[in-house]
């Protein structure tokens, strides 16, 4: 669960680091997209892993609306076989030995379905009848050509409206949130014509997971670290998301976003927002949130003539995976044989404050890798060579501090040390922190700490409008750029770690990527 103070925890308990957290308050949980994939693989898991820990409500119920046909009992079925499947099952985003059916049979008895359209009054007028006067929940895991129809359908049918005493009724929206500058400039237009921001909550499951939340712990609960965490010690950061799959099964929608639209704008950026932003005057979510959008106000535009040198494209051909062949992404399910669709995309980003002048930020997402990894690297800048240069050490290797996102969550730092031995030689060692030694781990799914947040009215997670559209202004510059332009596709191996013109984009500024093996 999140390492930021809830509410229902003592002074106490927060100075002995042991917060105990009561348990949500009741409300009707209404899931748009029942049947859907999300529904099942992430939310549904994320509500289980609440209910065996006691943080949710006795008086709780979940609604769930969906053109499939189904009913009460059998989408319940399908949600049970799908959370036993996850069982002793590796690489799936809900990783467990066992199920508590106790648990499990508590959260089912509180669940029933409402088959409807989401472009027919009707279904919201029978979904208002099954809905309790209290506080309400509703989560769009639906595409996102549905977000603003349902949103304008629950405000035509009254069951939005808040007034500032009385129950609350808050929306989830998932991402993508818009498609390009404009159409998330609309879509905010349309969401705020009916709800009010505190209503909003566009969710970002990266910022669910513990290590994320713990780089503001790591930074601003550690002198040793925020003294360095600028220009003047760090030389340059890497931010990298990279994946050993390709699109799998959503080739369809894969195909009409890439990766640029599907990675940057959202996770990588708030890995961005989280890493470059100032320190908050409190933990309070406007706070919070007020810093991470000045990042990315801060962050230099790009004219379209400047994306050659600073964003890179590239498209997975076949190659190897962990020792298996695999296809190249145009002889991928659903996608068009000859489509210029991205799966990779590395960034130079510059931030022009003060914290952050002339130190750049290189960004790289990417599917059919190498290895899995998300990890932000800083590089120190390297002390002066004159005390080495009659010893026979050629250079000295930079120091980095290392955030591991997946796999092997927590932190390593780099630096240099004395070999053994009567001559003076160098050998780069590293410091290390993993979760797994010093925190139990129980299965989840990053969602968990998100929802309940979304439940006691805690925003600091959530991404704001302001931010949604100062993100897509960055990017707009490299859409129009490449959508003017006919790509080299495929330009890297399935099993590699992306195009070459990636390495160049650093090297002609004397870096390298950190090697995704290491």
């Amino acid at each position: 669960m999140s390492s930021i103070p809830k509410m229902g925890c003592t002074r106490a308990q927060a100075e002995t680091n042991s917060t105990v957290f009561q348990p949500a308050p009741a409300c009707d949980m209404v899931i748009f997209g029942a049947g859907g994939d999300l529904t099942k693989r992430l939310v549904t898991p994320s509500l289980y892993s609440l209910a065996a820990s006691k943080m949710l409500p006795d008086d709780f119920r979940v609604v769930g609306v969906d053109i499939a046909d189904l009913d009460t009992e059998s989408w319940r079925q399908q949600l049970t076989d799908m959370i036993h499947s996850f069982i002793g099952k590796k690489g799936v985003e809900f990783e467990t030995d066992s199920i508590d059916e106790d648990a499990w049979k508590w959260l089912m008895d509180r669940f029933t379905y409402v088959k409807g359209d989401f472009s027919d009054s009707q279904t919201f007028k029978n979904l208002g009848q099954s809905l309790r006067d209290g506080n309400r929940l509703f989560y769009l895991a639906v595409a996102d050509r549905f977000f603003a129809q349902v949103i304008e359908q629950l405000g035509s049918a009254g069951l939005t409206e808040q007034k500032d005493e009385g129950p609350w009724r808050r929306v989830i929206v998932e991402k993508p949130f818009g498609h390009d500058l404009g159409s998330a400039q609309d879509l905010n237009k349309k969401i705020l014509g009916i709800l009010k921001e505190n209503q909003v909550y566009r969710i970002d499951h990266f910022l669910g997971k513990e290590t994320v939340q713990n780089i503001m712990m790591m930074r601003f609960g550690n002198g040793v670290f925020e003294n360095l965490w600028n220009n003047h010690f760090i030389e340059h950061v890497q931010i990298t998301a990279a994946e050993t799959v390709g699109v799998e099964k959503r080739g369809g929608f894969y195909d009409h976003a890439g990766a640029l639209r599907d990675m940057v704008p959202n996770h990588l950026f708030q890995l961005l927002a989280v890493t470059a932003m100032e320190p908050p005057v409190s933990f309070d979510a406007d706070a919070v949130r007020s810093e991470k959008a000045k990042v990315l106000q801060a962050v230099r535009l790009m004219a379209e003539e400047d994306v050659a040198d600073n964003a890179v494209r590239g498209q997975y051909g076949p190659g190897t995976v962990k020792g298996a062949d695999v296809q190249g992404y145009r002889s991928e399910l659903n996608v068009d044989p000859h489509s210029a669709t991205e799966t990779f995309v590395a960034i130079k980003l510059m931030i022009d404050n003060w914290r952050w002048g002339k130190t750049p930020f290189y960004l790289r997402t990417g599917k059919h890798m190498s290895e899995r990894c998300t990890e932000i690297v800083l590089q120190f800048r390297r002390p002066p060579f004159t005390l080495f240069r009659d010893t026979g050490i050629e250079n000295l290797p930079p120091n980095q501090i290392v955030i591991r996102i997946s796999p092997n969550d927590g932190m390593s730092i780099d630096f240099n040390a004395k070999v053994p031995g009567p001559t003076v030689q160098v050998k780069q060692v590293s410091s290390d922190f993993r979760y797994s030694d010093f925190f139990e781990r129980r299965p989840t799914t990053g969602y968990e700490t998100l929802i309940y947040d979304c439940m006691i009215g805690d925003a600091t997670l959530f991404q704001r409008a302001d931010f949604v559209e100062a993100g897509w202004r960055i990017v707009q510059p490299i859409l129009d750029a490449w959508a003017r332009q006919t790509p080299d596709f495929p330009n890297y191996a399935s099993g590699s770690n992306g195009p070459k013109e990636a390495d160049d984009l650093l090297a002609k500024d004397g870096f390298q990527w950190r090697d995704l093996n290491s």
